[in-house]
């Protein structure tokens, strides 16, 4: 059973803005659409006057598709700001950065192309 459905205030962070509207993500497997005619009871030349690529905002579920796990969104009707853009925090290198990566990848390379030669040979018996 889903955490989204329709009526419902969820926030979400804006990930792209096109003329037609602007795209939310909610978590890894739900997305959503803000329609530009669900922007605003006026007029909207430019989405960017209302949001931006970045912002973390709520909006309103007007629709659920299950299957593709969308949402159809709306905030013309609600409070949609949360205290303006969602600070990003610094990415803090590991002491290890790609050392790990550049030790594991030739196994890991080695061990799939195994397979790979095991798979080839099975199927020309």
């Amino acid at each position: 059973m889903t955490k989204y459905k329709k009526g419902k205030i969820v926030k979400g962070v804006v990930t792209c803005i096109e003329s037609y509207g602007a795209f939310m993500a909610f978590d890894e497997f739900y997305t959503g659409l803000i329609h530009i005619s669900e922007i605003s009871s006026g007029f909207v030349k430019d989405i960017h006057n209302f949001v931006n690529v970045g912002d973390y905002i709520y909006v309103e579920i007007l629709a659920v598709d299950e299957e593709e796990n969308h949402l159809k969104l709306s905030i013309k009707n609600i409070n949609y700001r949360i205290n303006g853009q969602y600070r990003r925090k610094k990415i803090i290198e590991t002491p290890n950065g790609f050392k790990t990566l550049n030790h594991k990848l030739p196994l890991w390379v080695n061990n799939k192309l195994k397979i790979i030669e095991k798979n080839k040979n099975s199927i020309d018996k």
